[in-house]
């Protein structure tokens, strides 16, 4: 009896080492049973060492009919591979980080007045203005600043840019001008052209009529040195928004100019 016992003790002495040499499966595990290791040894080296084992249903089978408790057979599940015997698959990786944004860039790129024309950004042709002063200068206040009235004059009854409302300016300023130099102007039709008063260097004087012409506007800065419009309440009519003077500011008679004009045809 003592030797059959120091039989089965060196029997799963070798089991132990010959499956702490390789990666465990279905044969190493039925190996310990038969050699009569306890089922906590069992369980615990299942648990402890890597394994691969084949847990489909007929695989399953052979361990019960081996002697293999359910304790043992469900830590080979938990632990081992795919069924089958396909090994473990490899672990996803991870996904790529997005890039960073890029900067936005700029809506359009060339000084100018734009429509909103079916979701794109389409120019608005600028006409030649005539400007001409409106009488003798005039002294505003005590700061000795004078300044004139001035009448634009356009060639032709109607503007050729045709808009419907309500209307969605852009505008793109020259470098160190502000929007708030432009002027939102309303063309008061002539025979056969347009005319509107205004005033130069943006000093107003409302009792000699000079702001007649002049319609108030709010703009919001979407991109540097691009402004947008909303022109929903103007009602039909010819308009005109006017850049500040690049040259002789002073408003002398027969100066040429641009405006950006337009007609709203609702």
């Amino acid at each position: 009896m003592r030797r059959k016992a120091i039989f089965v003790a060196v029997t799963a002495m070798l089991a132990i080492l010959c499956c702490a040499q390789a990666v465990l499966n279905n044969d190493a595990v039925i190996k310990m049973v038969k050699a009569g290791l306890g089922e906590d040894i069992v369980l615990s080296t299942v648990k402890g060492q890597p394994g691969q084992y084949s847990t489909s249903a007929d695989d399953l089978i052979a361990l019960k009919q081996a002697g293999v408790s359910d304790k043992v057979i469900a830590a080979m599940i938990e632990k081992g591979g795919a069924a089958s015997g396909n090994p473990p698959a490899a672990a996803a990786k991870p996904a790529p980080s997005a890039p960073p944004a890029a900067a936005p860039a700029p809506v359009v790129g060339e000084v100018g007045v734009y429509y909103n024309k079916s979701g794109a950004w389409a120019d608005v042709a600028p006409e030649v203005v005539n400007f001409k002063t409106g009488g003798a200068l005039k002294t505003v206040g005590t700061a000795g600043i004078v300044k004139g009235d001035v009448n634009g004059h356009l060639n032709g009854l109607h503007s050729p840019n045709q808009l419907k409302t309500p209307v969605e300016l852009l505008v793109y300023t020259p470098e160190g001008t502000a929007i708030t130099e432009y002027q939102l102007l309303r063309l008061r039709e002539q025979k056969d052209s347009r005319e509107f008063r205004t005033v130069t260097g943006g000093v107003f004087h409302a009792s000699g009529g000079a702001t007649r012409d002049l319609m108030p506007f709010e703009n919001r800065k979407v991109a540097p040195r691009t402004y947008q419009i909303t022109l929903g309440n103007l009602g039909a009519g010819e308009y005109g928004l006017l850049p500040p003077a690049t040259s002789d500011s002073s408003g002398h008679s027969g100066r040429l100019g641009k405006i950006y004009s337009f007609r709203i045809i609702e």
